[in-house]
């Protein structure tokens, strides 16, 4: 570097501190927030109490100012799949910056994009091609575009209480009213329920379905269809001219205990595959929308059309290299089978207080991606308290659960849906035995509580006040 470059760079960063500009405004954060960005996240933080203050946070692990650590058993929502801050990723990230490659010119091809989409293809032996986007929702909205083009027709089926993003076309084949709602019109879409073939095969049987689009185990809920179910959905709609997308976006790379969910029913080959989250390392925005040869070739099928699905961002070097990082570090580490034998540990632990909490209705799922549900109690004393809280809101003993979990014992986690009495586990799949273990013991402390008529009853009170007072 020569000195006036190098004197350039320093005034360079003279002239911008983000050190400096955190630790003048970042205490504004939730007023910022509430100004400029959604008004009603914070205002719904406060009313929870989970408008905590995080200063940092490393692998399974958010820091408070005081040095407290919180269990992560949300990850982002899926994205931090190999926890937060993970050194290889890093690094990859800080080698690529500093390797100033001319990035996205347009008219190039840059090795990044190809070497990534082979290590992905390489546990995707059926599938041959990939497209590289920003997001799940982009992989999606690759997909069914694809789908629709090359069979030429309109229609897409999705599953009952799907979710598979929020753009308009990903939105048409989401199956919870709430997000659909005041968007119309949408794409001509249709859903069935999971796991029902005959009312797939009536679908099919007009003519006009391209795809069925479905996540081998539903996000709201943790819900699959019952065994064989996938095979034979992909058998009718091969027969019927139709395509199978698997929506991995949270269930792929891992989460499950395979690489995709969808391996874990033999003879499924979807035709195209949509992936993200977990594949960004949490850092860099990345989406894949995987699929077979044919597919690609029709889509783009002359030079004409080189640019017909494109995306401004997609293949970033700065993506690429953390896609690369992310699957370096699962084959290393050995996640996979870290992730088979921890969510077994912690799904069988949990199933286990079935038979000892009566509100305890089930523990399901695969891997680290697990549903606890409650249902109605049999004792009157409980059963009372529960009838209140349903004729309020469906869903609020599940909040119930997860505020004491952050607040007493500081464990992040999520109810699965809105009117859901599930709560969902999707922590970093690094987690062990040691995460195991203070989640139960945790979990445990709370269901005591509710079952004792302790404190948790008084929070439920005041969540009841609040659903009646939002109608």
């Amino acid at each position: 570097m020569t000195t006036a470059e190098s004197a350039s760079e320093s005034s360079q960063a003279g002239e911008f501190d983000l050190g400096k500009l955190l630790a003048e405004r970042g205490a504004e954060r939730y007023e910022l927030h509430t100004r400029y960005l959604n008004h009603q996240l914070p205002r719904m933080l406060h009313t929870i109490g989970f408008d905590k203050v995080y200063e940092r946070a490393e692998g399974a692990y958010f820091y408070d100012a005081d040095g407290n650590d919180h269990l992560d058993m949300l990850a982002g929502f899926g994205v931090m799949g190999l926890g937060r801050h993970h050194p290889v990723i890093r690094k990859a990230l800080h080698d690529v910056l500093d390797a100033s490659l001319a990035d996205l010119t347009r008219f190039d091809c840059q090795p990044l994009p190809g070497l990534l989409a082979e290590q992905l293809l390489a546990h995707s032996p059926h599938l041959d091609r990939v497209f590289f986007g920003n997001s799940g929702t982009e992989a999606v909205e690759g997909a069914l575009k694809f789908a629709r083009f090359v069979t030429g027709r309109p229609r897409i089926l999705y599953c009952e209480h799907a979710f598979h993003g929020l753009t308009t076309g990903s939105l048409s084949v989401n199956g919870e009213s709430g997000f659909r709602d005041g968007f119309a019109p949408l794409l001509p879409d249709t859903a069935v329920p999971l796991g029902d073939l005959d009312a797939l095969e009536k679908e099919l049987k007009k003519g006009d379905v391209a795809a069925l689009i479905v996540e081998p185990i539903q996000g709201k809920g943790v819900l699959t269809g019952p065994p064989g179910w996938l095979r034979a959905a992909q058998e009718l709609l091969h027969r019927h001219k139709a395509l199978l997308i698997a929506d991995e976006v949270q269930t792929g790379l891992g989460r499950t205990g395979d690489f995709y969910a969808y391996q874990h029913e033999d003879g499924v080959e979807p035709d195209l595959v949509c992936v993200a989250k977990a594949l960004s390392g949490g850092y860099v925005p990345v989406g894949a929308t995987i699929g077979k040869d044919w597919i690609f070739k029709k889509v783009y099928s002359s030079m004409d059309r080189v640019l017909v699905h494109s995306a401004s961002f997609g293949s970033n070097a700065q993506a690429m290299a953390a896609g690369l990082a992310v699957l370096s570090v699962m084959e290393n580490e050995q996640i996979v089978a870290n992730v088979r034998a921890t969510g077994e540990r912690l799904r069988s632990r949990l199933a286990a207080l079935t038979d000892r909490y009566e509100m305890l209705a089930e523990v399901r799922g695969r891997g680290l991606m697990i549903g606890i549900e409650f249902g109605r109690p049999q004792s009157l004393k409980l059963r009372s308290r529960w009838t209140m809280l349903q004729a309020a809101r469906k869903g609020l003993f599940a909040q119930m659960v997860v505020v004491p979990l952050l607040q007493k014992h500081r464990i992040l986690t999520q109810v699965s849906g809105d009117h859901m009495e599930v709560i969902k586990l999707i922590p970093p799949l690094i987690i062990g035995e040691r995460e195991v273990d203070r989640f139960v013991d945790a979990f445990t402390a709370v269901m005591d509580d509710a079952h004792n008529g302790g404190l948790v009853w008084d929070f439920g009170k005041t969540l009841v006040k609040q659903a009646v007072a939002s109608r």
